[in-house]
C-alpha cells in the first residue's frame, strides 16, 4: 500500500488518524500496532506471519540474553544474529543463488531445478537493520530491552517507517513508545500534515511525472535515441529518484509526527554536496549512520586495539579475532 495510493489517502490514513485521536491513551499503542500489521499484510500477506513469528522469537530471546553472562550470552546473541541475517539472505538472495547453480549445472547437461521463485517481502532490509540495531544495543548493554511485547513489535512494525526507513535506533524512540504526550498537540499534528503534503507533492507531481518520461526514453531503440535525448533521460532519472526518496521521507516523518512520534531526519539535499563523502552523509542519513556505528567503527576499533604499539604489522590474520569481538 503506497502512501500516494488512493486507498491509503482516502480510506486508510483518515480512518487511522480519526480513531487514534478518539481512543483512550492506554489503547493507542495497540491501535497503532494493529494498523501497522494490517498495512504490511496488505502488501505482503504471506510474509507477515514469518515477520510476526520472528518478532516474537526475538523479543523473548533478547530478554533472556540481557540477563545472561559469558558463553550463554554470546550464544543467544549469535542465534538472534543468524536468525535475522538468515531471513534477509534467504528472501533476498536465494533466487539468485539457485539461478547461478542452474547455470553451472546446465553446462553439464543437468535440468533446471524445480525451484519456485521467492517473492521479495516489502521492506525486509530496513526491518532487519532495525532488529539488528536492537540486538546489538541490548548485547552491548547500551539499551535495556522493552518490557512489553507490543512495545518491541511497535518499534519494528510501525508503518510510517516500515518499508523504506528512516532506520530508527531503539533508544531514539523507546520513550516515545511509552509516553509521547508532549508531542500529541495541535502544532505537531499540523506540522506533520504539512510535511506529509509536501512529500506527497514531491512524489506525485514531480517524481511520478518524471518517471513516466524516463520510461518512455529508456524504452526507445538505440537508433532512435539521440545524445541530447539520452542526456535528458539521465537527468530526468536523477531527479526522479531524488524526489521519490525525498518525498517518501517527508511523508513517513509527517505521518509519524501526526501520530505523536518524531523520527530522525533521513535526507538533507544530497545534490548540493561538495564531495562523495558528503553526498553519502546527506543521502539516507540513518542508513549511513547505521553502517558507521554498527559495522565500520566497531571493526576499526577491534582492529586497532590488536595492532602492536610500535606500528608493525601483526602476523595474525584479522579474521582470527572473531566477529564476536567487534561487539565486546
Amino acid at each position: 500500500m503506497a502512501f500516494s495510493s488512493s486507498l491509503f489517502l482516502v480510506y486508510f490514513l483518515p480512518a487511522f488518524l480519526i480513531i487514534l485521536l478518539l481512543l483512550n491513551r492506554k489503547y493507542k499503542n495497540y491501535w497503532i500496532l494493529f494498523a501497522s500489521i494490517a498495512f504490511y499484510a496488505w502488501g505482503a500477506p504471506m510474509f507477515v506471519i514469518v515477520l510476526l513469528a520472528s518478532v516474537l522469537v526475538d523479543f523473548y530471546l533478547l530478554r533472556w540474553m540481557s540477563i545472561k553472562e559469558g558463553e550463554t550470552r554470546q550464544l543467544l546473541f549469535w542465534v538472534s544474529l543468524v536468525l535475522n541475517l538468515g531471513l534477509l539472505l534467504y528472501f533476498k538472495y536465494m533466487n539468485f543463488f539457485i539461478e547461478q547453480l542452474d547455470i553451472l549445472f546446465g553446462h553439464f547437461g543437468a535440468n533446471p531445478s524445480p525451484w519456485i521463485k521467492i517473492a521479495l517481502p516489502l521492506g525486509i532490509s530496513f526491518i532487519t537493520f532495525q532488529k539488528l540495531a536492537y540486538t546489538l544495543d541490548v548485547y552491548k548493554r547500551q539499551f535495556t530491552p522493552f518490557e512489553k511485547l507490543e512495545q518491541y513489535a511497535m518499534y519494528i512494525l510501525m508503518f510510517p517507517q516500515l518499508l523504506s526507513g528512516p532506520i530508527v535506533r531503539p533508544k531514539e524512540i523507546a520513550l516515545q513508545i511509552s509516553d509521547r504526550r508532549v508531542n500529541e498537540n495541535i502544532d505537531d499534528r499540523l506540522t506533520g500534515f504539512l510535511r506529509f503534503a509536501i512529500g506527497l507533492g514531491k512524489k506525485v507531481l514531480i517524481a511520478d511525472v518524471l518517471g513516466e518520461q524516463v520510461n518512455v526514453i529508456f524504452a526507445m531503440n538505440s537508433l532512435q535515441l539521440s545524445s541530447g535525448l539520452a542526456w535528458i533521460g539521465a537527468i530526468a532519472y536523477t531527479f526522479q529518484i531524488y524526489f521519490d526518496f525525498s518525498g517518501y521521507t517527508d511523508m513517513a516523518i509527517g505521518i509519524a509526527r501526526m501520530m505523536g512520534f518524531r523520527l530522525p531526519e533521513n535526507f538533507n539535499s544530497p545534490y548540493v554536496s561538495g564531495s562523495i563523502t558528503e553526498f553519502w552523509k546527506r543521502w539516507h542519513i540513518t542508513l549511513g549512520s547505521w553502517f558507521r556505528d554498527y559495522i565500520f567503527l566497531p571493526l576499526a576499533y577491534s582492529t586497532s586495539r590488536k595492532l602492536p604499539k610500535d606500528g608493525s604489522c601483526p602476523k595474525k590474520n584479522i579474521w582470527e579475532y572473531g566477529p564476536i569481538r567487534l561487539f565486546t
